[in-house]
């Protein structure tokens, strides 16, 4: 199968997004400071980690269906979704709060584009799926860590009783 210019075009605009993700990610891994440091720093490991693998995967998917990805710093930085990472350090709530936006940005940008691939190369679809998947998971669980607890509803206790 040889992709369409529309499924290049769309596979590519996820190929940059996650690349910017990974490099964002580490930018944040370098720069946070405060309180759960060290809890989110490695945090951030899994998720540049598992953003590199994805880009990884998305790019020999592109050259398996005859497309050419373009990884280059000058056509990630003009064409990602991803707002700009601050400069300098950035306290763990803040970083919190940036990392999941951009979380949020890569799936967002994924699910824009998921049913014109889906509709051309349902194996394309798949590796989407699973890269929504993980990443909603890491931005649920990141920003887990601003939240407060919901109040209760009245006349609903801790526990259920049968």
């Amino acid at each position: 199968m040889q992709a369409s210019e529309t499924l290049s075009d769309n596979l590519q605009s996820v190929l940059v997004d996650l690349i910017e993700l990974h490099v964002q990610g580490k930018q944040a891994h370098w720069s946070v400071v405060g309180k759960n440091f060290r809890d989110l720093h490695l945090q951030l490991d899994e998720i540049i980690l598992d953003a590199r693998e994805f880009s990884d995967q998305v790019a020999e998917r592109m050259r398996a269906l005859d497309a050419m990805p373009d990884g280059r710093s000058e056509t990630v930085t003009k064409a990602t979704h991803l707002p700009k990472f601050p400069d300098g350090e950035v306290d763990t709530t803040e970083t919190v709060t940036l990392i999941t936006e951009r979380l949020d940005a890569t799936v967002d940008n994924m699910r824009k584009v998921h049913d014109e691939v889906d509709e051309e190369d349902p194996t394309s679809a798949d590796l989407l799926h699973a890269f929504i998947e993980k990443l909603e998971q890491y931005s649920w669980m990141v920003s887990a860590e601003n939240r407060k607890p919901r109040k209760r509803s009245a006349g609903k206790s801790a526990h259920r009783t049968s």
